[in-house]
């Protein structure tokens, strides 16, 4: 499970866009799947609760797009 949240630091990091459109790799998969038509690639950090119950701050990769939400979030590597 998955739950998005902001640091704990003064720095605020918000979600970083990696690709707009056209520059998305499975753009056309995503858009057929889920409908939308402005996806974004971004990433950012989150709290996730692995298995065992146990609470990890992790570096979160998913597609986003108005009025669909994010999907497939995917973590890239645990940064605690």
């Amino acid at each position: 499970m998955i739950v998005l949240t902001r640091p704990r630091s003064n720095r605020r990091r918000l979600p970083k866009r990696f690709a707009v459109g056209r520059h998305i790799r499975v753009l056309a998969e995503l858009r057929s799947r889920y409908g939308g038509v402005r996806w974004r690639k971004q990433a950012g950090l989150a709290f996730v609760r692995v298995s065992g119950g146990r609470v990890r701050r992790a570096d979160v990769h998913w597609y986003e797009a108005h009025g669909v939400g994010r999907v497939r979030m995917k973590i890239k590597r645990f940064v605690d």
